[in-house]
């Protein structure tokens, strides 16, 4: 695990060469075809020295949920053990990992009526005025969620319409987890400079920039039939190209927030780790600031593992 930008990918690639495991994508973003640089993708050359599981398999229009990837990652695990060797799981989507290890509670099923009375209120009174019905019946979930953050106000208040319990009182039990089935190592990379990481990011979505970023959302924006609600396009990169092709912003002003976009998400990141539990830290520093080589990397996470066993 760790924050965007952090070299997740390198170590995983150089992980499955060392020890043979079978990586696993936790990515909400890599799950989507036709979305390469901005999610920062492993390329083909970086999938030839590592193959990765889950990435690529659903159309841009698609949404796809912790549930659905706790089923595919569960199989996925599976599977791997079966074959003897040891699934390695790579990303940053910390509500994924979580999901995975901690169980998910039994939520009610979509209810597209009710989701479907909830956009045309909000059509007439804005999220904002949707996030203050929450907060009025669901003040745990509405403290969590931004007041414009479409999706999250809607699925919450459909959970409670649809069932008339608090969407937080059915995320408070949790079952399915895999923790106490497998023996599980944990590691979070990241440099231990900030800014370090800041400077990483900016250099990478520069370099995404530069290897055609805008014409990749360009295709998606004439396909016509996404917008920017939609889960794939909310991603970070995605949508602030979005909003540049949509006459909104300049380039320059579409590069900057990018980049404050990705630190933001790296933020998020890095909260949801610190209060991790059993988690080791790889610092990819030495004390004097120097970024670690990539085998002494490498190395450093293979001093994580007690066993090459599940």
């Amino acid at each position: 695990m760790g924050p965007t930008a952090s070299g997740k990918t390198e170590l995983a690639i150089r992980l499955h060469q060392e020890l043979g495991a079978e990586i696993i994508s936790v990515d909400s973003a890599l799950v989507y075809r036709g979305m390469n640089i901005g999610t920062a993708k492993p390329s083909a050359e970086e999938l030839a020295r590592g193959p990765h599981r889950l990435i690529d398999f659903l159309d841009p229009s698609e949404s796809y949920s912790a549930a659905e990837f706790c089923k595919d990652a569960s199989r996925e695990i599976e599977s791997i053990v079966a074959l003897g060797k040891t699934p390695l799981l790579v990303g940053g989507t910390m509500l994924y990992f979580k999901a995975l290890l901690e169980g998910l509670s039994d939520m009610p099923a979509a209810a597209p009526e009710v989701r479907a009375e909830l956009e045309l209120e909000a059509t007439a009174i804005g999220w904002p005025g949707l996030h203050a019905e929450l907060q009025r019946v669901d003040p745990v979930s509405a403290a969590r969620i931004h007041p414009n953050h479409s999706q999250r106000i809607s699925r919450a208040l459909e959970v409670y319409r649809s069932s008339g319990k608090a969407l937080s009182e059915w995320q408070g039990s949790f079952q399915g987890g895999l923790l106490e089935k497998y023996h599980w190592v944990q590691i979070a990379i990241a440099p231990q400079q900030r800014s370090v990481l800041h400077q990483r990011i900016a250099l990478r979505f520069d370099k995404m920039l530069e290897d055609g970023l805008v014409a990749e959302v360009q295709a998606l924006f004439d396909r016509g039939d996404l917008h920017r609600d939609m889960p794939a396009i909310r991603a970070v990169g995605y949508r602030q190209v979005w909003e540049y092709l949509s006459g909104e912003t300049d380039f320059n002003v579409m590069r900057d927030k990018g980049v404050v976009a990705t630190r933001q998400l790296a933020k998020r990141q890095l909260t949801w780790l610190r209060g991790w539990q059993g988690l080791s830290w790889l610092n990819t520093q030495q004390e004097s600031g120097e970024i670690l080589t990539s085998r002494e990397i490498v190395n450093k996470a293979l001093n994580f593992l007690p066993t090459r066993a599940i």
